[in-house]
């Protein structure tokens, strides 16, 4: 593991800083929009853009790439991101924050995409999975680290905003300065929605669903905190103990999902969300009871992600895994566009109990899908089933690729011994 790290440090380093920026406007501008008198549906217009951004650069960040390189296209993205958080300050107006986080959004996803071909470029048949693993947990450090520095300076100034601007910035000399060469990128043409359908309807429909919550959660989080009278320091609390839930609940998860019909586990995963979140919706003005809820939303929607992916790769060859996760992706980026739109209508119509109540309807649903098709079609053979592969909702398909690529490795050994 130490020689995996003196090998990638420099990326993660990168990386870590990239989720501490991210992590910090996306909770920054939740309360700066509170402090400016927003209402709960204009933020989730403004939040909203993001997630634009994000599935427009997942389709067109490759094409960047092959036409001017990683390098080229890693600086000015980052660039971009950088002034368009200083002007999230300058220019304090729904419309102009929604066009910068359409902007945002954007850059993130070419920037995910450079930074993860390099990582996927290092890594061997017996490094990968040390590799996806420790960049979860990069990841989701970078982001509860976000929290705890909201907490040095005020929303309502620049202070916060210069902070995200500068760690975006400073994140890419440590990835530009490594002597790794720039590796050769590969995009595969994703599978259209109906074929999706056709090869695994739990899995779209499943994809959709994760994207609609985990986007509720990134995008809406800091603003159900607002709404429901939380300080700011209760706020990152809420926020930081939801994604280290979605840390820590990786590895139970996929060791279940590696011995037991996938479909019940999402089943049993998503009733289990759905039933806290009736918790939520009756006590959650309780502090101490909120942070349970988030926490276990968090342990959930994060490893729900991924065993989307490997039920899915249940039933493809290995040589369709790589359109089917493009297509999935593509899937997921839609429900996450409607996600904070649906979790606003519905804090403007029932209050802060909103926020838990489209969880709880979203959840329900998926639940109920997996029964669905549980009647309908028998579990996957053992000798077909991947092996479960941990990847963030925040990743671009070069992670999710990297992901398959280890689950495929993984079930040649077992099919081998």
């Amino acid at each position: 593991m130490l020689h995996v790290v003196k090998q990638i440090w420099p990326l993660m380093m990168g990386i870590l800083f990239l989720m501490i920026g991210n992590g910090i406007q996306g909770t920054l501008l939740g309360v700066r929009g509170a402090a400016e008198g927003y209402t709960a549906g204009t933020m989730a217009f403004v939040m909203s853009g993001y997630f634009f951004g994000f599935l427009g650069g997942s389709k067109l960040a490759p094409n960047l790439i092959k036409r001017v390189g990683h390098v080229r296209v890693f600086a000015a993205l980052g660039s971009l991101i950088s002034a368009a958080m200083i002007l999230c300050a300058a220019f304090v107006h729904p419309a102009v924050w929604f066009l910068l986080r359409v902007a945002i959004g954007f850059c993130f996803s070419g920037v995910y995409v450079v930074a993860e071909s390099w990582l996927n470029d290092s890594a061997t048949n017996r490094s990968r999975g040390k590799i996806l693993s420790l960049y979860i947990i990069v990841q989701m450090l970078g982001l509860v680290s976000a929290q705890v520095l909201m907490n040095f300076g005020n929303p309502e100034g620049y202070f916060l905003f210069v902070i995200a601007s500068v760690l975006v910035s400073v994140s890419f000399a440590p990835i530009l300065l490594s002597v790794s060469p720039a590796p050769i990128f590969e995009t595969a043409t994703p599978m259209t929605i109906r074929e999706l359908i056709r090869v695994s309807p739990l899995g779209a429909f499943g994809s959709f669903c994760i994207g609609a919550i985990f986007a509720g959660i990134w995008g809406m989080g800091a603003v159900y905190g607002t709404e429901a009278g939380l300080s700011v320091a209760e706020i990152t609390i809420f926020i930081a103990t939801i994604y280290i839930g979605g840390l820590l609940a990786q590895y139970p998860i996929g060791w279940l999902s590696d011995r037991m019909d996938r479909r019940f586990l999402i089943l049993l995963a998503s009733s289990v969300c759905a039933l806290t979140m009736i918790l939520a919706v009756f006590l959650a003005g309780n502090f101490y009871v909120l942070l349970a809820v988030s926490f276990v939303l968090g342990g959930i929607a994060n490893p729900l992600y991924s065993l989307i992916i490997a039920y899915t790769n249940d039933y493809l060859d290995h040589s369709d895994m790589a359109s089917a996760a493009s297509g999935l992706i593509f899937i997921h980026g839609i429900g996450a566009i409607g996600g904070p739109l649906a979790v606003g209508w519905m804090m403007v119509a029932l209050g802060p109990k909103g926020y838990f109540t489209y969880m709880l309807l979203v959840a329900s649903v998926l639940a109920g899908f997996a029964a669905f098709r549980m009647i309908l079609r028998p579990a996957a053979a053992d000798s077909t089933a991947m092996t479960y592969a941990p990847v963030c909702a925040t990743s671009s398909p070069v992670a999710v690729d990297m992901a398959q690529e280890h689950a495929i490795d993984q079930q040649r050994d077992r099919a081998s011994t």
